[in-house]
């Protein structure tokens, strides 16, 4: 089923004409990863989406209802979590308290409770009380994750996970993720680590220069990855 389809999206940053007939789909329960070099219009996709930049043209549907130019309380309300990049979590709130602002109950989907993102994310339980600043980067970026999934969405947009963080900790976040797949969570993940990108991704985008240039299943992807990677992915 079609949880998320973009249609032919315009999107602006005042004059500046950025997303040029975007369109992309997201399935339930699958990942779709969107990929391309810095500048393509990765951020403004995922943001076009959240209502926090709406386009001037075209069209965002969720679970077949019209959420274009909707702001972006009401699109997390709907089910669509967001991690933003840059984590963006509250630097002088503790680890818990991060997550209880953002806890909702829902009855119909209530899944994701402190319990299971402690099973997912470990060091968030024994960092309960520090304060957002106190974190490690990779603490930080788990924190967002977390934060988005106690939301109960049924769908997460992922912007960067691995930015900015070391090796190993890319690698933390990464089988984290990867528990998240084989639990059916749908994602649309940003992210410029394509070794990552790839091992998640159940479909690939390729955007470039604010147009959409490539959509296909990772097979067809690995299929074609050279001559794709070389074409709008190297720098």
């Amino acid at each position: 089923m079609k949880l998320l389809d973009v249609e032919d999206i315009n999107t602006y940053y005042g004059k500046s004409h950025i997303l040029h007939d975007v369109g992309l789909e997201v399935f339930d329960m699958t990942i779709t990863v969107l990929i391309g070099r810095n500048g393509a219009g990765k951020t403004t996709t995922l943001k076009s989406i959240m209502g926090i930049v709406p386009p001037h043209r075209g069209r965002i549907t969720f679970r077949g209802k019209n959420i274009t130019g909707w702001p972006s309380y009401q699109v997390a309300r709907l089910g669509v979590g967001y991690v933003p990049e840059g984590r963006e979590i509250f630097p002088h709130l503790s680890v818990g308290e991060n997550l209880t602002v953002a806890r909702r109950e829902y009855e119909s989907r209530s899944k994701w409770n402190f319990e299971r993102i402690f099973s997912y994310f470990p060091r968030l339980q024994e960092r309960w009380n520090q304060k957002g600043r106190q974190l490690s980067g990779g603490e930080q970026q788990m924190l967002a994750i977390a934060r988005a999934l106690i939301t109960n969405p049924e769908l997460i947009l992922l912007d960067e996970p691995s930015q900015g963080l070391a090796p190993l900790l890319i690698k933390e976040v990464s089988n984290a993720m990867t528990k998240l797949k084989q639990e059916n969570v749908t994602m649309l993940l940003v992210e410029q680590n394509t070794r990552m990108a790839e091992t998640l991704a159940d479909n690939i985008t390729i955007i470039t220069k604010g147009s959409i240039v490539y959509k296909g299943s990772r097979d067809d992807y690995e299929s074609k990855r050279e001559e794709l990677g070389g074409k709008y992915l190297s720098v």
